[in-house]
């Protein structure tokens, strides 16, 4: 739900909020996805909203009962990406956080070594970890200063903490005690006591990070993208990577079906961990 107000928030209501439904036309919304800077995929995510609202007014008889109208609406190339999604190698990986500052870095180390979305990481709170186990429960997210669920019901599980991992966490919880004692939130912010805002970092330290360290523009993304790729390097089995990766369906891994057991993806998980942070040791 937090997901659809914000696409409601930023785009549909500041076009479409003060029409009438009978000027909400196929050939105008057609043309206003056309000519806003998104992504493809991210018009077909408008483009099912839209749908999604008209099969509401119909069912709250805003509307007679019929073919919904943003069915012939049509998004160019929906399922292809922009631009190739970037990825670090392990030497980018450490120049980049070189730059960044905390608690930034610790994120952006959160997000590589659990191969995490950037609202995940936002939506981790103390509670969620079980240290005696070296675990991790992913349960919710944060978008838009909003509380939310994951992204889908597989998204909901619990990840392998690698103790490097562990041990950093902890050095930020206490770096971080004088002002933020009690908390939930790992990563709050100072000011409002509440998770920060995702794109500001990026703006302030994540772009300017990348080009420094010779990578380009990278994104909160680039960090599970990375992961993905170093996961495969290291040998982990397809479906161990769809574990790690919580994606719902196996085909956006690779097609392939077996149980994954519980070590194997702590061990795949520590392959990836002790690669980006050798000079790290376990306690």
């Amino acid at each position: 739900m937090s997901r659809y107000r914000c696409w409601l928030k930023r785009y549909i209501k500041p076009k479409w909020g003060k029409r009438l439904l009978s000027e909400v036309r196929p050939r105008f919304v057609e043309a206003w996805l056309k000519g806003l800077d998104l992504a493809p995929k991210s018009k077909a995510h408008l483009k099912s909203l839209m749908r999604i609202l008209f099969n509401c007014a119909m069912r709250w008889e805003l509307m007679p009962v019929g073919e919904n109208p943003m069915r012939l609406v049509r998004v160019k190339d929906s399922s292809k990406w922009l631009r190739e999604p970037v990825t670090l190698t392990v030497e980018e990986f450490r120049k980049v956080i070189q730059h960044i500052a905390e608690p930034y870095k610790t994120m952006c180390i959160v997000a590589a070594c659990l191969g995490l979305r950037i609202s995940e990481v936002l939506g981790l709170q103390w509670g969620d970890f079980d240290w005696q186990r070296g675990q991790v429960k992913i349960q919710r997210s944060w978008v838009e200063g909003q509380v939310g669920a994951t992204k889908t019901e597989n998204s909901r599980a619990w990840m392998p903490v690698d103790a490097i991992l562990a041990e950093l966490l902890l050095e930020h919880r206490s770096r971080n005690e004088a002002w933020a004692h009690g908390n939930p939130w790992v990563f709050a912010s100072p000011r409002t006591g509440k998770p920060s805002h995702p794109w500001s970092a990026s703006r302030t330290w994540l772009w300017p990070a990348g080009v420094k360290a010779g990578v380009g523009r990278i994104g909160w993304h680039t960090f599970r993208h990375s992961y993905s790729t170093l996961l495969n390097e290291q040998g982990a089995d397809l479906k161990v990577q769809q574990s790690l990766l919580r994606h719902a369906d196996i085909r956006t891994t690779m097609n392939i079906y077996t149980k994954a057991v519980p070590e194997r993806l702590r061990q795949a998980n520590s392959k990836v961990v002790s690669i980006l942070l050798p000079e790290k040791k376990a306690a």
